[in-house]
């Protein structure tokens, strides 16, 4: 009986199809899509969200009544990330991952393809771990869903890669434009982070699922913004080199932020038992929490403290709320909050929760602006708005660590509805993303899967080659000899071979070097020379390939070479051989794949 139901869902589906490529054209049919697409990505960014905040609100209410509530800040986070893993490890049951760095992998070496798992791991998961008070953000995950929702729709539907792309744009933008009710921010963060060509034909469905979500948004939670902040006075020319100060110090402290998130991470990896992990990382977080509860979960309302200049609001109920009178001691440790931060954060995903690094931006992007502006305050040297620069600075934060200006400049302008403060937001993301280039060169987003040799570029020649992988390029129809083999030996193999390369290579099975055709065409007629061992007259090659390698190191080692065919080695041991024939046919063909309309 379910096997009846499947092959009448097939063909189904199949008859679908088949009257779609018929009557409706690819373009119109994209725009149709951006219908369920921002409708269902949507609303699991809104399912997240509300997860999520009423396991924090439940808290949230008990430490209002309970007056030694601060000392489970310990414990929380740990019991979060402990379920997180439980339903990883025993219900998921598969990696779940962070997100957005997933789906750049999938564009730029998977064809798009994103597991089914995918499109509801990360709901729960991410839920939990945010509302006991990892100290993450549930943007992440909403973007990472929305993303596998397109992907999978596009697969459900057969669609070609390209359309697949798009879709996965689409579901990232909808997702994003849903969770910060922004649907500008979603459409530009879908084309500055993941979009490989951007043209009208993807423009249209990405701005048409951003505004279904937006709807769908609006249908569960409300109109409201996600932040208030009253600005008395627009951008002041005579503040414009204030601005800059903080854009160096905003470039500064994201590439803090990046430092010692990816150095943590490398750390604790060291660790191969997963629940020494656990402990360790989830007993540092506790502490730090229970240190500085600003630090517990997404931290929003920290952020509207800074966005309303209220320093004292940040640390009421804290260890440190009774020296709120002294302002060098505040100011001292709100920077010990914003160095802490980034090791919360870290620490967070190194005990197993799951999360994104948007909230943490804009929490440190906040709190250093408040910093700023309130140290330039009491040394006398200005008179600042404290909530202005805090605004600024949280589009510095996401400038630098998403390598994505316009996101941070527009998500801030659409959110907290200051658009008034367009010029210094420019200002300043341009700078602090300009300092963070000097120590890093990818985003925060690309920068892990770019050591998996996995490049996400802008630039059409530089993502279709990081969609390449050599190991499916190797040729292995060549005919191997022996070092200590003649060239009698040789003879019968040439003979038999439609390729003019053998590969010398010994009992072990490791490379030695090659005979080419060319070099003894002039010998191999004379039986004199008939025992002369092989490895006396093969060529030791000054290029041999990896594996492992990018295909961007590849096509330089043809381009320096000049070579028509490199050996592929591994480790000594003889592989294959890459040719630039099949690289240059290949690159043709996926290039076609993803240009395709």
């Amino acid at each position: 009986m379910i096997n009846i139901f499947k092959s009448k869902t097939k063909l189904s589906f199949k008859s679908l199809n088949e009257w779609r490529l018929a009557h409706v054209s690819d373009r119109r049919f994209m725009i149709l899509l951006a219908i369920p697409t921002g409708f269902l990505a949507g609303a699991a960014a809104v399912i997240i969200k509300l997860l999520a905040h009423t396991i924090r609100d439940f808290f949230f209410n008990m430490r209002a009544e309970e007056q030694y509530f601060n000392y489970l800040f310990f414990i929380l986070p740990a019991i979060g990330i402990l379920l997180t893993i439980i339903i990883i490890r025993y219900v998921i049951r598969r990696d779940v991952g962070h997100g957005i760095p997933g789906l750049l992998y999938a564009l730029s070496r998977n064809k798009g393809i994103v597991k089914p798992y995918t499109t509801f791991s990360s709901i729960i998961t991410s839920a939990l771990t945010v509302g006991f008070g990892g100290s993450v953000g549930l943007e992440g995950p909403s973007v990472s869903t929305g993303g596998a929702i397109g992907s999978n729709l596009g697969r459900l539907l057969k669609l070609s890669q390209k359309q697949i792309n798009v879709l996965i744009g689409m579901g990232g933008a909808a997702a994003l434009a849903s969770i910060f009710q922004a649907p500008i921010t979603g459409v530009i963060f879908s084309m500055e982070v993941f979009m490989i060509d951007i043209s009208m034909t993807a423009l249209i469905p990405i701005i048409i699922s951003a505004f279904v979500a937006i709807l769908t948004s609006y249908m569960f939670l409300g109109r409201a913004f996600e932040y208030t902040i009253t600005i008395h006075e627009g951008f002041v020319p005579g503040n414009t080199w204030y601005y800059v100060g903080l854009g160096i110090i905003v470039g500064l402290v994201s590439a803090y932020f990046m430092r010692v998130y990816f150095s943590v991470d490398k750390s604790f990896k060291k660790i191969s038992n997963q629940w020494v992990r656990f402990l360790l990382a989830s007993l540092a977080l506790g502490g730090l929490i229970f240190v500085f509860p600003s630090l517990y979960g997404e931290g929003y309302e920290t952020i509207q403290s800074a966005l309303n200049g209220d320093i004292v609001e940040i640390f009421r109920g804290t260890l440190f709320e009774r020296y709120t009178d002294i302002q060098w001691v505040m100011l001292v440790v709100l920077l010990a909050i914003i160095l802490a931060k980034a090791f919360a954060t870290s620490l967070t995903f190194a005990a197993g929760g799951v999360g994104g690094t948007f909230a943490p931006a804009l929490f440190i992007g906040a709190t250093t602006g408040m910093l700023f502006s309130m140290t330039i305050n009491y040394l006398g040297i200005g008179d600042l708005e404290v909530g202005k620069f805090a605004l600024v600075g949280m589009s510095g934060l996401i400038a630098a660590m998403l390598h994505a200006p316009l996101t941070g400049i527009f998500l801030i302008a659409e959110i907290t509805n200051g658009y008034t403060l367009m010029v210094p937001l420019m200002i300043v993301s341009a700078l602090s993303l300009a300092v963070n280039r000097i120590f890093f060169k990818e985003s925060i987003y690309t920068y892990s899967i770019a050591r998996q040799g996995v490049k996400v570029s802008f630039n059409k020649d530089e993502s279709i080659l990081s969609m390449m992988t050599a190991k499916n390029l190797i040729e292995t129809n060549f005919s191997t000899i022996g070092p200590k083999e003649t060239l009698e030996n040789l003879i019968p193999l040439i003979a038999s071979s439609a390729r003019n390369i053998y590969p010398v290579v010994d009992e072990n099975g490791m490379f030695k070097g090659h005979i080419l055709f060319d070099d003894i065409r002039p010998i191999m007629f004379d039986r004199k020379l008939y025992c002369v061992l092989i490895e006396n007259i093969m060529v030791k090659p000054q290029y041999v390939i990896d594996p492992d390698e990018s295909m961007e190191d590849i096509v330089n080692k043809f381009n320096e070479s000049h070579k028509y065919n490199i050996p592929v080695v591994k480790d000594g041991r003889y592989v294959g051989y890459l040719s630039r024939a099949k690289v240059f046919t290949t690159y043709q063909e996926t290039l076609k794949e993803i240009s395709a309309d």
